[in-house]
């Protein structure tokens, strides 16, 4: 690969390697193409934050390479493959077919009162059922638009989150930098990883890959937490997916980020359920949780319950918008941040869509962000604890990586001409690996990036939700 030609990316880099206790040296083993943004048509540089992203997963995997092995390996991103990889459900196929991932048509954003805009987010249909039940109508789109224009854009985003709904009303850019939210998060680091108690170091358990026998306990939904622990099997981890047969989920999502994943459901409303749960902590070495901060200590699986139960344990806590200020407890999903945040405004002024109003980028890069930055907290976690011992607390939110996205800067509007919407057919077919699923031979995009000595892959294809029996493979020995 050519070296990288712009700085943006490196930048982009430069503001994630602290959180790894590194310095500048790290630019210098990593090589970016020189691509550069924009390359989707959207002013927010999402080809350099993903490029950046997972650059630093694969200095997280060399470090951990080198605790095995004393040696590091060569890093190399494809920046246009690693802005593909920010909306990897369009490119899936299932035997030749395009795996649907149509919205529900209630979802989206609706004119609201003197000229603002409510965005609602149904695609679960709990939310649903809470936009619907507030609004007053039946599940039909004309019967929705006509309710929000009788709303005040604020009052029906306070109306909906008390109804434990998920939604928000369209905000500028400088509207949302004055909001206590905004604030909040702008008193945070991108990321924070604290050690939450004491243990012995562990080394690396034996294997053949960065994190062999390494076990992982993806407890996340929809996008940005699957997005880690998928993440994290691609280097070898041992990974559970813990979900309950009665939570609403959106099927094909599995098939884009369940790679590599075991599948096992738990009822955590059943004591019996979480006695399971609490023997599958026991020998774990990652748990990744995505609920609202607060909301699994309830039932006794909170950073510090986990750390008794099991010391040395890296816990990765993914919330919304954090865990200060006064939306710490609020429901929420990366096109909830687009709206709130400004995100959509701006994409909506310089790309309008079919209709007026805001719109929201061509990809879904807070989420996969998010994933990549998890999975890259979680593996100087685990080089931490190796090193030092201890039990680790990562955490991180949407609307922190949000912040860090549209603090790169936006692409100057004259740039912004006849941009392509779509990679060409011959990188899309270069970028495509094929599983046999349950379902099915499954097309998708292969993983990103390129290791000198342990190129990253799946072990195991994506299965459907509960597919497996709530148990740890038998380590090699």
């Amino acid at each position: 690969m050519r070296p990288q030609g712009a700085t943006m990316t490196n930048e982009a880099l430069r503001a994630i390697l602290p959180i790894a206790g590194r310095d500048e040296k790290g630019l210098r083993e990593v090589a970016l193409t020189d691509d550069i943004d924009p390359i989707l048509p959207t002013p927010f540089r999402i080809g350099e934050t993903s490029a950046a992203a997972l650059a630093a997963v694969g200095l997280a995997v060399s470090d951990l390479w080198e605790l095995r092995t004393g040696r590091r390996q060569e890093v190399a991103v494809d920046t246009r493959q690693a802005t593909a990889s920010l909306r990897s459900t369009h490119y899936m196929k299932m035997d030749g077919a395009p795996v649907s991932t149509e919205r529900n048509a209630v979802m989206g954003t609706y004119p609201a009162r003197n000229g603002r805009w409510s965005y609602l987010h149904c695609n679960f249909p709990n939310h649903r059922a809470a936009a619907l039940r507030v609004l007053g109508v039946p599940e039909d789109r004309e019967a929705v638009r006509k309710a929000v224009a009788e709303w005040d854009a604020l009052e029906l985003e306070e109306a909906i989150i008390a109804a434990r709904g998920a939604g928000g009303m369209v905000r500028t850019m400088d509207e949302w930098a004055k909001h206590p939210q905004a604030a909040a998060i702008a008193s945070l680091p991108l990321m924070e990883i604290v050690q939450i108690g004491a243990s012995p170091p562990e080394k690396p358990p034996d294997g053949d890959r960065p994190l062999s026998a390494v076990r992982v306990l993806d407890l996340t939904r929809v996008l940005a937490g699957p997005t880690c622990a998928r993440t994290l099997a691609e280097h070898g981890a041992d990974v559970l997916k813990i979900t309950g047969a009665h939570l609403p989920n959106l099927g094909y999502q599995e098939y884009d980020t369940g790679h590599g994943k075991l599948s096992a459901h738990l009822d955590l409303r059943e004591p019996k359920d979480i006695e399971t749960l609490r023997g599958l902590v026991r020998e774990t070495d990652v748990f990744s949780q995505g609920y609202r901060p607060g909301t699994l200590g309830d039932r006794g699986f909170s950073p510090e319950a986990l750390a008794q139960l099991r010391p040395g344990i890296v816990f990765v806590s993914l919330s919304a918008f954090g865990h200060v200020g006064p939306w710490a407890s609020r429901r929420g999903f990366d096109t909830v941040v687009q709206t709130v945040s400004g995100i959509t405004s701006r994409q909506g002024e310089l790309f309008p869509g079919s209709a007026p109003g805001p719109q929201f980028y061509p990809v879904s890069a807070i989420d996969y962000l998010t994933g990549y930055l998890m999975a890259f907290g979680a593996m100087v976690a685990l080089a931490r604890r190796a090193r030092e011992g201890g039990s680790w607390l990562v955490r991180i939110s949407l609307a922190q990586t949000g912040r860090w996205l549209v603090g790169r800067g936006q692409v100057p509007e004259a740039q912004l001409r006849d941009v392509p919407k779509e990679f060409t057919a011959a990188e899309l077919e270069r970028w495509t690996t094929t599983s046999d699923t349950p379902g099915g031979r499954l097309h998708h995009l292969a993983p990103v990036l390129h290791l000198s000595e342990t190129p990253p892959y799946w072990a195991r294809p994506s299965v459907p939700l509960g597919y497996h029996e709530p148990v740890w493979p038998a380590r090699a020995t």
